[in-house]
């Protein structure tokens, strides 16, 4: 039984990682801290797999060690003081993922949390109740910032239009 388990976990890190790589990407804003992101979630799965009561309920705990990983990455950028030489590096641009959209920076004026469960609806295509799981909010909490978040989405970007 564990040993399909591990198998099949193994089975649906491949068939995703590109999506794992865009949940990330989406969190951190960097290439390398995406990709770091996606690969010590993944070393953390495999390691921990043994914890998994239920085959089905492997994407919403992926989901959520990925997620925990970004924020982890994000912790550790945000205690980094830049110096002037980093400051003028170009940065990388991914596709999908252009700064001047200005969808995204709206996006990114709202509350991580928020921002999270609205990458994961729209973005990942997820139901409110996996939204639930993985983030630890209560279902009723997901929806409350789910729609409070797209109403200040909405104002924003029909102010950004006048």
């Amino acid at each position: 039984m564990k040993s399909t388990l591990y198998e099949g976990l193994i089975q649906y890190i491949l068939e995703n990682q590109e999506r794992f790589y865009r949940v990330a990407y989406s969190y951190t804003r960097h290439q390398e801290d995406a990709l770091d992101a996606v690969q010590s979630a993944v070393c953390k799965a495999l390691e921990a797999h043994e914890s998994i009561k239920n085959a089905d309920a492997v994407k919403t705990w992926f989901y959520k060690i990925l997620i925990n990983e970004c924020l982890t990455v994000l912790k550790k950028r945000s205690r980094l003081v830049l110096t002037a030489d980093a400051a003028e590096q170009e940065t990388y641009c991914e596709k999908g993922y252009e700064q001047g959209d200005d969808l995204e920076q709206e996006l990114n004026k709202l509350d991580i949390d928020v921002q999270g469960i609205i990458k994961l609806r729209f973005f990942e295509e997820m139901s409110l109740k996996e939204i639930s799981a993985i983030t630890g909010f209560n279902l009723n909490t997901v929806k409350t910032k789910l729609y409070r978040g797209l109403k200040l989405l909405k104002e924003n970007i029909q102010e950004a239009d006048l």
